[in-house]
């Protein structure tokens, strides 16, 4: 059985995140820190070398993908762009703590979005379009290892929906610039349409690679 690798990758660090601010569909770039950092993480860990980056259309997953892939394809996918959080849209969670709208979104549900925007079910039924893109793309082009440089929701719907084993959600967020690794056969896919988590990425560098350097 013919298995796809694919490592799930989190943009860098911009200045909404760093204000804690709901940022969806806004098109912001990386902040300096942002940068810094992932330069500093390609110095520290091993990314996989991948045959050809799929990426999210927004600036901070595209500049990501450049720092991190400096010398990889690069392919848009449109279904890998974050979630659209509406009217919540650039404001910080204390700022909607005494919103109605904002407590009902904040309990959850599947088919229950933010005034305005997305509701997860969109989301969900993205990730699976995007999936099925991309494994049909690395068939048609015989490639066998990719990287996916999206959003930490994105990753989050992925493994939560279609990774096996199942694991806790607080095992499946990830820090800027990391991710995981995940393994998919058309067959699993065509069959189950779900994907194996091999664990997360970037790896340490061991001992006698540093000596070397």
């Amino acid at each position: 059985m013919k298995g796809y690798r694919l490592q799930l990758i989190r943009h860098g660090i911009t200045q909404a995140n760093l204000d804690g601010r709901y940022i969806g569909t806004t098109d912001l770039p990386l902040c300096s820190e942002g940068s810094a950092e992932l330069y500093k993480k390609t110095e520290e860990y091993d990314y996989p070398y991948v045959q050809r980056v799929y990426c999210s259309p927004l600036k901070r997953c595209t500049q990501t993908a450049a720092l991190l892939y400096p010398n990889a394809e690069v392919v848009i996918v449109d279904e890998l762009r974050e979630m659209d959080f509406g009217l919540f849209e650039n404001k910080k969670a204390e700022e909607l703590i005494n919103d109605p709208a904002y407590k009902k979104f904040m309990q959850g549900g599947i088919d229950n979005p933010p005034p305005e925007g997305e509701s997860m079910k969109s989301v969900v039924e993205r990730c699976y379009a995007a999936l099925a893109k991309m494994l049909g793309n690395m068939m048609s082009s015989g490639l066998t290892s990719c990287a996916v440089v999206t959003h930490g929701g994105i990753i989050m719907n992925m493994l939560s929906c279609f990774g096996m084993p199942k694991l806790d959600p607080s095992q499946l967020s990830c820090d800027f610039g990391e991710g995981f690794e995940i393994l998919i056969s058309a067959s699993m896919w065509q069959r189950s349409n779900c994907f194996e988590i091999l664990g997360r990425v970037p790896f340490v560098k061991d001992d006698d690679e540093e000596d070397a350097d």
